[in-house]
């Protein structure tokens, strides 16, 4: 098998126009596709990134959890997530890629994209199937995003902000009512501030005390906690953090089983195929032999 990188794209690699801006890129489907055939996968993003089906067949998936392309269907991807997609039918829509500064820069609240369970970083809550007598206003309010970002109109950029915004809260009132209120209210909250603290530590802590400590909650609060609101416990949260980035790093051929292992924090090689069989059923040569293509 031929090594390669996993390759991470930026918005500058995806949009090379001088009038562009770094950090936004908004385009018709079909448009964006034949714009880049060269687009290897799987792949990373170092942005935040979201696509509507107006038409189309296929699959897609967003770290290793696939989907069935739908009419009506959006999706989201955030930074540092492996996606690929396979088409069976010609695609069309709204794509639309922006960093977090892009966003925040005209919001007072730095943690408000948090509110919304299809940025988590969760891939099931990531997409989102628009019902008929909705799509109207979405596919409106992409047109306005992609018209006014792609415009020399002056506060053209605030205009395409503001129009994002709406976009993010009209897709939010389609998602479940229990989604809706866990971003409010507290166990919410802490269960957002217990996933960033795994994002950042998962490498070298993978107790529930060490969180634990970090949120100033007990180990048995913060496993009610996580029970209560995802189902999992908070073992398992960190747990499936380090699979995944396993994952990831698998799908990079340059990457041995050695230094994947090196590079988890695990002890040594054995410990570490050992820990992946038992989780997902198949040795990490046999999970990078079945999900990169030759």
């Amino acid at each position: 098998m031929k090594k390669r990188d996993l390759p991470v794209y930026s918005i500058a690699t995806l949009k090379e126009s001088a009038v562009a801006q770094k950090d936004f890129v908004a385009d018709g489907f079909a448009h964006y596709l034949a714009e880049h055939t060269n687009l290897r996968f799987p792949h990373k993003h170092s942005f935040y990134h979201l696509v509507y089906f107006s038409k189309g067949s296929g699959s897609h998936s967003i770290d290793f959890v696939n989907f069935p392309v739908k009419a009506g269907q959006v999706y989201f991807m955030i930074p540092g997530q492996v996606h690929s997609w396979d088409f069976k039918s010609g695609p069309d829509g709204y794509i639309v890629n922006f960093s977090e500064d892009y966003l925040t820069s005209l919001l007072a609240d730095p943690r408000y994209l948090d509110q919304f369970a299809f940025l988590s970083g969760n891939a099931p809550e990531q997409v989102i199937n628009i019902p008929l007598d909705g799509r109207s206003a979405i596919e409106q309010l992409l047109k306005t995003i992609i018209s006014e970002g792609n415009s020399s109109a002056p506060l053209k950029d605030d205009f395409a902000r503001a129009a994002l915004l709406q976009l993010l809260i009209a897709i939010s009132r389609f998602t479940t009512g229990n989604e809706k209120k866990l971003a409010a209210n507290y166990s919410g909250v802490l269960l957002r501030t217990f996933q960033k603290l795994i994002e950042l530590h998962y490498k070298e802590k993978r107790l529930t005390k060490d969180y634990a400590a970090m949120l100033y909650i007990t180990p048995n609060h913060l496993n009610a906690l996580t029970k209560d609101v995802s189902g999992r416990s908070a073992g398992e949260l960190i747990r499936d953090r380090v699979l995944l980035e396993a994952k990831r790093m698998l799908i990079n051929a340059n990457m041995t089983i050695t230094e994947i292992a090196q590079e988890l924090d695990f002890m040594d090689n054995s410990y570490f195929s050992k820990f992946f069989r038992k989780y997902v059923g198949v040795s990490p040569e046999v999970f990078r032999k079945q999900t990169i293509k030759n």
